[in-house]
């Protein structure tokens, strides 16, 4: 990888791991259309890590939320948001872990007809989500049953194309959550899922021949870590007002339309790689 792929496939991650079009699978497709080489370790890596970058800028707009604890009250709140998110990503770590031993998401994420046919399945079901599910009530919020039940959603984020932002949203709007409420128990979610997968694919590079840690390599992690942050914290802003006030529809129509235009391509032969 170089500077210029680096910092595409940076702004592709933060401006879609918070929407629901699946930000691995842009991603992918990115590496593909730029040339970039799939299978290598630190590619798959890099696909991972620069979403923590994507994850901060949730700590970071929503701090109040994660750290503010002026009295007994607030820290009582703040164990009990802790404990939900918890919660919420037990699924995911079980499920994630057992698919990554088996080898099963290292396949998947090389695989970019999964991601194209995943894309226009979700985008067909996102059409319908919100007469299907739009039941939320703003005074609800986020218990138990309902964080371990997104969480079970969540877990459907392991197939590149399905986007754990759709995920998790449209499994709070089943638990009966508002479009808004939904999205920012998704982002909190965030921290926690991506932060873990980080860490482990982290650990398995240092585990591995250090080949690839050269202060190139370093350099590009750091910068698209960067970008990602940046891009995100704007990219997030947006979306919760869209989505309030629009729905999913708009969003199911641009899956729909990137997955049939990349089947196209596959099912013709031609190649993805625009940049040599």
């Amino acid at each position: 990888m170089d500077i210029f792929q680096t910092i595409v496939i940076a702004i592709v991650e933060g401006l879609t791991e918070f929407l629901p079009v699946s930000s691995t699978g842009h991603m992918i497709i990115t590496q593909n259309l730029l040339g970039v080489a799939q299978g290598d370790p630190f590619v798959h890596a890099f696909t991972f890590i620069i979403q923590f970058g994507a994850i901060l800028s949730v700590v970071c707009l929503y701090w109040k939320r994660f750290f503010q604890m002026r009295n007994r009250a607030e820290v009582n709140e703040k164990l009990r948001f802790y404990g939900l998110l918890i919660v919420g990503v037990l699924p995911a770590v079980v499920i994630g872990l057992a698919a990554k031993k088996s080898g099963l998401l290292d396949w998947l994420l090389d695989s970019v007809t999964t991601v194209a046919v995943m894309l226009v399945v979700g985008g067909v079901f996102m059409l319908f989500v919100d007469k299907i599910f739009n039941k939320g009530n703003d005074g609800n919020k986020v218990t138990w049953r309902r964080a371990l039940m997104i969480g079970f959603w969540q877990c459907l984020s392991v197939i590149p194309g399905t986007s754990r932002s759709m995920a998790t949203i449209v499994g709070g709007m089943q638990q009966r959550l508002t479009r808004k409420n939904a999205a920012e128990f998704s982002f909190f979610l965030a921290v926690p899922t991506m932060a873990g997968a980080t860490l482990l694919d982290l650990i398995d590079m240092f585990g591995q021949p250090n080949d690839w840690a050269t202060s190139g390599n370093v350099f590009l992690l750091i910068l698209g870590c960067v970008i990602a942050f940046v891009v995100a914290i704007l990219a997030m802003k947006w979306f919760v007002g869209f989505l309030t006030k629009y729905g999913f529809k708009a969003f199911g129509w641009y899956r729909i339309i990137v997955g049939g235009i990349i089947l196209a391509m596959l099912l013709t032969g031609h190649s993805l790689v625009m940049v040599d």
